[in-house]
């Protein structure tokens, strides 16, 4: 796949998750899929396969009660990698986050097969997430 089509593929696994949509989003991942968030915090580390991958969707959706959001700002996108900028909004025990991040995601065979998320202010994102 070129960097056109990887830029709208990424861009439909964003769709379908502000869906709820996990049967479109397990099109999109590869099976092995490596899920890579940044930071301290309860929602931070490494997520290996689809499985481990939508059981941290879960735990986003239950720690926010559900009004866990994100949004592209921006997208670029090359033959194997796309770069979101993105805007992560949620509330959590009467605190709110808007965060602007950064994921890099590492596409091969026309699946994402790795995920980077990285937060532009990662201590905002930690006491958050805390």
């Amino acid at each position: 796949m070129g960097a056109h089509d990887n830029g709208e593929l990424i861009r439909s696994g964003y769709e379908a998750f502000s869906k709820g949509d996990m049967e479109t989003i397990a099109k999109i991942f590869g099976p092995d899929i490596r899920w890579s968030t940044s930071g301290r915090n309860l929602i931070s580390g490494t997520c290996n396969g689809q499985e481990e991958t939508f059981a941290f969707f879960g735990r986003l959706m239950e720690l926010t009660d559900g009004t866990f959001t994100v949004a592209i700002h921006d997208l670029l996108a090359t033959d194997d990698h796309v770069v979101v900028l993105a805007k992560e909004s949620a509330s959590r025990n009467g605190k709110s986050l808007e965060a602007d991040d950064v994921h890099v995601w590492h596409l091969a065979n026309g699946k994402a097969v790795e995920f980077w998320g990285i937060s532009k202010d990662q201590h905002e994102v930690d006491e958050f997430w805390a």
